[in-house]
């Protein structure tokens, strides 16, 4: 029985608020320890993936079931091309990804306005958005040109898509274990890709920390960057979508 499109919309606002306020948390909050010696960068990596790819496991086992639990506009646009998601409901889907992760980072950045020292680093990494080596502007970490960006972007999103179609098929034998299978990956590419970028493959991940960095600090080279982290992972799921109709069969 196909959910009423309010609580598919809600659901998707609900989803990718929880994966910003969770994930992106974890990325915000741990900029702060860096200061100290009981958390090395290593140690950082570690942490944020798990905290992505966990709390990306349970939303969708809470919110699969209502709206197919993208909370990622590549996601989306690939389940769209792919005929799995009615074309009505895509700008609906897309406006409450956005709304969601601006949310749950706004949350994540009043949480750490109460901490001076951490304020200001959380600033200067604009919230711990994504980057590449473009403005000289960005702070340390984006040493990466904006080739070897789009590229990694790219070959994860399109993994990571690639198993979300197959996994979550109607006739998939693996179907009831497609969340765990989800965030497991998610957590695997955030390890292969912090280290690059800072390991986008959603880009509201991205954009929603940049546009409030922009607005909260005033410095703009993340929103300004991106661009590069809505096209990578739509480009990704596109190809997602169309390896996946090759594989065959076709969804009922």
């Amino acid at each position: 029985m196909t959910a009423p499109a309010y609580q598919r919309y809600l659901a998707e606002f609900l989803g990718t608020f929880g994966l910003l306020l969770f994930g992106g948390g974890a990325a915000v909050f741990s900029l702060g320890a860096l200061q100290a010696p009981a958390l090395e960068p290593i140690a950082r990596v570690v942490l944020v993936s798990v905290a992505f790819g966990a709390v990306l496991t349970g939303l969708i086992y809470v919110f699969g079931d209502i709206s197919g639990g993208h909370f990622n506009p590549a996601v989306t646009v690939s389940m769209a091309v792919r005929g799995r998601l009615p074309w009505r409901d895509f700008v609906p889907y897309l406006v409450a990804q956005v709304l969601g992760g601006i949310v749950g980072i706004a949350v994540v950045a009043g949480i750490a306005s109460g901490n001076a020292g951490l304020y200001s680093t959380a600033q200067s990494y604009a919230l711990a958005s994504q980057c590449y080596a473009w403005s000289g502007v960005a702070p340390a970490g984006c040493g990466y040109s904006l080739a070897s960006v789009l590229l990694i972007e790219i070959a994860l999103s399109f993994v990571f898509i690639l198993v979300i179609q197959r996994v979550t098929r109607p006739e998939s034998g693996a179907k009831n274990l497609a969340p765990f299978a989800i965030g497991l990956l998610l957590l695997v590419t955030n390890l292969v890709a912090i280290p690059v970028d800072g390991a986008s493959l959603n880009p509201v991940r991205s954009f929603s920390p940049a546009l409030l960095s922009a607005v909260w600090s005033g410095s703009r080279w993340a929103i300004e960057e991106s661009w590069a982290f809505w096209v990578a992972p739509v480009i990704g799921g596109l190809l997602a979508a169309l390896v996946d109709r090759l594989m065959g069969p076709e969804s009922k």
